[in-house]
């Protein structure tokens, strides 16, 4: 993955990004006075830089969260949790399946964007879609619709960048 162009965000496109994250954070005053950077790639992926760290991405136009940025920026909503026998699955790029979730932030509406997260230490393995209300997030079926995983192309790509 290569960036084909990087500039500063300032005005109202910084804060579009930071409205869109901060309601997620248990601590929002951690994106305040942030430098933030929007990164076109070769992928079609578009990355946004917080202080030089690509933390967050553009899925459908909307900011969220790469799975390096729920990692440093530890959301608290929009949140679904992942028994130990998913792990694997969701790491090499699979959908959640509904058996193999634990909890789902109940405010989940289908469209969401969602971070999962695995049971034991609540570390971030994908960012997927909601195809289901989180409430509804059990039983049969599938729930989330992955989008980015540990060890995908963004994944690597973001261990490239400087």
């Amino acid at each position: 993955m290569k960036i084909k162009s990087r500039h500063h965000l300032k005005g109202k496109e910084a804060r579009r990004v930071v409205a869109a994250i901060e309601p997620l954070l248990s601590d929002a005053s951690s994106m305040k006075r942030l430098s933030l950077e929007k990164a076109e790639t070769d992928e079609g992926v578009d990355l946004i830089f917080v202080d030089g760290r690509p933390l967050i991405m553009f899925v459908e136009g909307q900011p969220f969260f790469t799975v390096l940025g729920a990692i440093e920026l530890s959301p608290q909503k929009k949140v679904v949790v992942v028994d130990s026998g998913a792990v694997k699955f969701i790491a090499n790029g699979a959908d959640v399946m509904n058996p193999g979730i634990v909890s789902a932030d109940p405010e989940i509406l289908p469209g969401d964007l969602v971070v999962v997260v695995d049971e034991k230490h609540r570390k971030p393995l994908a960012i997927g879609k909601a195809l289901i209300p989180g409430k509804e997030m059990h039983g049969e079926g599938k729930a989330v619709k992955s989008l980015h995983h540990i060890g995908d192309l963004i994944w690597k790509g973001l261990e490239q960048v400087p």
